[in-house]
This record gives structure tokens, sequence and C-alpha cells, in this order.
């Protein structure tokens, strides 16, 4: 008997390997279907299971199954490790900004002098913009690489790509649309950005590793 882990995050079983045949002819599960054999806690592929290994050369494939994903799904420090280079990348682009609000510092604060707040608030107010530029770049960058290859720069160091449930291509529109710009726009939001960026993060720890905003797009994140 086996329990699987279907697209929508739910666990579905036990259930019998004529069953589990039976759903993967009819397209609803698929060889790189996350499962788990009972009295096991691991979770593997269906296809790395003896009974649903993929047919031998000559063998007709089923009709209607949904084509298999190239990779497997990717681990809980892969998706961090991507995250963190995403991050250090935007991190990268705010230094003029910083750089600037600390040369106004030491020029204003000469011999312990403090600086007059309304001026502080105009020196950061006029530096921000400093980095525009920059994350327009990367931003631009990102969407190329997204619309081409599925991967953002931290996912292509860390060999992961983005992919629908089934495991084809997300596309342009899916991939960066829908699961990057639309969530960035939320978390502009005062208050609801936050409560929104916390509950995302706290998805990543799901048995199938799909955030919030894979949710929303309908994607989740495979070993390319």
């Amino acid at each position: 008997m086996f329990t699987i882990l279907g697209g929508d995050g739910q666990e579905y079983g036990p259930a019998s390997v004529e069953q589990i045949h039976a759903w993967i002819a009819s397209g609803r599960a698929n060889l790189e279907t996350r499962a788990k054999k009972q009295g096991e806690s691991d979770w593997r592929r269906l296809g790395d299971f003896a009974e649903f290994a993929p047919p031998t050369a000559g063998t007709p494939p089923v009709m209607g199954a949904t084509p298999a994903a190239e990779g497997s799904l990717c681990g809980l420090g892969e998706r961090f490790g991507a995250a963190f280079v995403d991050g250090c990348l935007k991190a990268a682009c705010s230094v003029p900004t910083g750089l600037a609000i600390m040369k106004y510092m030491q020029e204003n604060m000469q011999g312990g002098s403090q600086p007059n707040p309304q001026a502080m608030i105009a020196a950061i107010s006029a530096a921000v913009p400093l980095a525009y530029p920059y994350l327009g770049v990367l931003a631009v960058l990102q969407a190329i690489l997204v619309a081409t290859r599925s991967q953002s720069v931290g996912k292509i160091l860390l060999g992961l790509r983005i992919v629908r449930i089934d495991g084809s291509k997300a596309g342009f529109g899916r991939a960066f649309l829908a699961r990057s710009t639309v969530p960035t726009l939320i978390e502009y939001i005062p208050l609801l950005g936050f409560l929104f960026w916390i509950v995302d993060s706290c998805f990543i720890f799901r048995a199938d590793r799909r955030c919030l905003h894979d949710l929303m797009a309908g994607t989740k994140v495979i070993k390319s």
C-alpha cells in the first residue's frame, strides 16, 4: 500500500498498486509524483519504486498519462540556497544607497555633532533612488532567465528549475508574473505585505516544498 502527495499538497491513500496505476493512466499521477510505502517515512518518486518502474523498450506508453518531469523535487536547503543568492543580488544593488548615506553621516557627524533629523530623512530619500537602475537591470536579467530557462540566477547556481504541477514548462506569465511579480507587489502593502511574507516563507516546510507563491502560480521547483 502507498500514500501519494497530490499536486495540491494533500496526501492520498493508502492506495493499492493497482489503484495508483489507474491514477497514472488517468493522468492524476505520474512517475515524478511523490509517494511513500506503508511503514516508511521517506517520500520518493513513484518511478523509484519497482512496482511503478518505467516500461522497458518496446512497451507502448499508457495513453493519456501525463509526461513525467525530468527532475525530482528539490530539497529544503536547495530552496534556501537559491533564495539566499537572489537576495544577495538584490542587496548588492542597494550598495550605492548605503555608501551615499554613510558619506552623508561622515560629513555631518564630525566632532560628535548630531545631524538634523529632517536633513537626515531628506538625505536618505535622495539616496534610495540610486539603487533603482541596478534593481531594474537585475529585474530584467531575472525576467529573461525565467522566460528562457525557467530559472533565476540563484536557481541556476543551485541546479533548480520552475515547472508546472504536471512537470511541463511553466512559461513567463506563470513563472515570473504570477509567481514573482504579483507576490512582490503584495509584499509592498503595509502590514499585509509582512504577514504575506511570513506565511509564504513558512509554506516551504510543506512536504512538497511549495511556498504560497507556488500555490498561487500552480508551480513547483525541481532539480534540473
